[in-house]
């Protein structure tokens, strides 16, 4: 049922190809990375690229929104505001920052009016922190993915409620990878190797094989992905989030391909449009049925969000995949039969060049499909595959097919009106234009030239537009096709320039200091440019450590701060023994739990 609200569906791009993809596939609004500084460090774009994305999502009121969200040094800072101020002037809408030295550089005016967006990491998962952005004026917090249904809906009630700022905006995270850490607050990747998450540089240690121990050296798990998150899938849980008061919903992936891009905001599209409308603007024309289990997946989860309360009741297993960081996509059944160079599979229609994966004494084997036989598949390799085998498919072969050929797109609608020698064109969001139209001689067939005038105005091509509607109340006289043609040309030309014009571009009031939640802060601030630990100052807190990334010590720090626990996964949240992680190399880490909270601390 639709609930009279407009909510934004925020997709992800790599880069142009996959930008362009995901405007045409229902987004209305993307998040990209610019050259530098943003939290995946291998989905940077130039400047130019990213002015043609905005010159494209602004003809159909969609918002580009640019990650700056890693922390910095002091040198990288004043980088930042050169970038900052590029991205402003070519038309970006707002920019995603963890660094707190952005905001102080913002408060003291040194920043053009850009739309300032507190990252996830930020590390937002308390109601104290969103109130402290939301007296700073910032105009949009992007909430930690962690919280739960009640913790979302109780944070969006408390903004409404304030006297200032109240239209603070909410964002949070509907589909896609996991961090097992609260974001922000994971240092295991730079201990490791030098390669910060919160400097775009993780290397996903969570994805690694470890081996749980306790004090005694008793082994309940050995070389298993312990820190494996399924992905994320909230889709069952949109239309409570919207009545929450969420304005934007997020997919993450801005390191995935077009293909998946396309799929998964066709699907988020089509859900959430059954409950609001968009914000964005035009018709999307898809000629393919979106399948979230036909995209990489590593199993879907919908985390903390159904959790009753912050304690253990209510919390969820089968969160994890112990078994593979790898994507399984879609169970299709059991093998029946085994032959020495096929099997027969009981379940799921299977094409050649499918890919296949299946498990085997705990390890992910794969195979591709070189012929089938209705349910008789014969593989490129037999592998281990014996009866009884489940049998997943990670690669459909026939969607990746129709998604490479997708002929998908975004229209917007425009009524075309002639009346003797004017033609109007006005769009769906009420742009109009006028333009004389000129004929040499008269009709001598009125019906038949009335006809070719409807004909030619409707074939829009490439332009962007579609013809909603076709009045011609009098004819300018004969016209020949090619001149009617260059006369919508010229039309629809002139519309897009106007839309564009009349683009309204959002800017961020002025920001004050408010006071931090917090008397101090140590290294968990992230702190790494004198701007940051000014911020701080000038909000009441002190800030006692610099953030390991500056000063390369991460001895005796928790590494890695996760409400996913350990203990609680295998039952044993009663146990009072000391346990530990053991990586592949076989260096030790300790675990220690927050029972209180349900928290799980790794450290070294």
């Amino acid at each position: 049922m639709k609930l009279n609200k407009t909510v934004e569906l925020l997709a992800p791009a790599k880069d142009k190809e996959t930008a362009i993809a995901a405007i045409n596939s229902g987004a209305d609004a993307i998040y990209i990375g610019a050259v530098r500084f943003g939290a995946r460090q291998n989905a940077s774009n130039s400047i130019d690229d990213i002015k043609e994305i905005v010159d494209y999502a602004h003809k159909f009121n969609v918002r580009v929104h640019v990650t700056l969200n890693t922390i910095l040094s002091d040198y990288e800072l004043q980088e930042a505001v050169k970038l900052i101020n590029e991205l402003y002037q070519i038309g970006v809408d707002a920019i995603i920052v963890q660094d707190m030295g952005i905001f102080e550089l913002a408060i003291e005016g040194k920043l053009p009016p850009i739309e300032l967006h507190a990252s996830t990491q930020c590390n937002n998962r308390t109601l104290e922190k969103v109130k402290f952005f939301q007296k700073m004026g910032v105009k949009r917090v992007i909430l930690a993915r962690e919280l739960t249904l009640g913790e979302i809906e109780n944070i969006c009630q408390e903004v409404r409620k304030s006297d200032f700022n109240p239209d603070m905006e909410i964002e949070v995270f509907i589909h896609g990878a996991l961090c097992v850490s609260y974001s922000g607050q994971c240092y295991l990747s730079a201990s490791i190797g030098g390669r910060s998450a919160n400097r775009g540089e993780c290397a996903q240690p969570c994805r690694k094989k470890y081996t749980l121990v306790d004090e005694d050296g008793n082994v309940y798990a050995k070389d298993k992905y312990l820190l494996n998150l399924k992905d994320f899938n909230a889709s069952k849980h949109i239309e409570r989030l919207i009545n929450a008061g969420v304005k934007s919903f997020k997919i993450e992936g801005r390191l995935k391909d077009s293909g998946y891009v396309k799929n998964v905001t066709a699907y988020y599209r089509k859900e959430i449009d059954k409950f609001a409308d968009k914000t964005s603007s035009g018709t999307f024309f898809i000629d393919f049925e979106p399948d979230l289990n036909k995209s990489f997946n590593r199993g879907f989860t919908d985390y903390f969000l159904p959790s009753a309360t912050p304690d253990r009741k209510g919390r969820r297993k089968n969160i994890n995949n112990f078994d593979t960081p790898k994507s399984l996509g879609e169970k299709l059944g059991r093998v029946e039969k085994i032959f020495k160079d096929s099997f027969i599979l009981n379940g799921g229609r299977v094409n050649p060049q499918d890919g296949l994966c299946y498990f085997e004494g705990g390890e992910l084997f794969g195979c591709l499909v070189n012929r089938a036989d209705g349910s008789r598949i014969y593989p490129n390799n037999i592998g281990k595959i014996k009866a009884g085998t489940v049998i997943f498919r990670n690669f459909n072969s026939e969607f990746n097919r129709v998604l490479q050929h997708s002929k998908t797109k975004r229209r917007l609608g425009v009524k075309f009106c002639l009346n003797a020698h004017k033609l109007t064109a006005r769009d769906e969001d009420g742009n109009s234009i006028e333009i004389q139209v000129l004929a040499t001689e008269e009709a001598k067939n009125p019906d038949k030239m009335k006809e070719t005038f409807s004909t030619q105005l409707a074939k829009t091509g490439e332009s962007g537009f579609y013809a909603k509607d076709i009045e011609i109340e009098e004819l300018p006289g004969f016209m020949p096709v090619s001149a009617i043609n260059e006369v919508r040309r010229k039309i629809l030309e002139k519309l897009t320039a106007k839309r564009l014009e009349n683009y309204a571009r959002p800017e961020q009031t002025p920001l004050n200091y408010a006071e931090f939640p917090l008397k101090t802060y140590g290294y968990q601030a992230n702190v790494m440019n004198d701007k940051a630990k000014n911020f701080y100052h000038n909000c009441g807190c002190e800030i006692i450590e610099y953030a390991p990334e500056k000063s390369l010590d991460f001895g005796g720090k928790e590494l890695m701060c996760t409400k996913y626990c350990l203990k609680f996964a295998f039952d044993m949240c009663g146990v009072k023994k000391k346990f530990f992680l053991i990586d592949a190399k076989g260096h030790r880490y300790n675990l220690n739990f927050d029972c209180k909270n349900c928290r799980m601390i790794i450290s070294d």
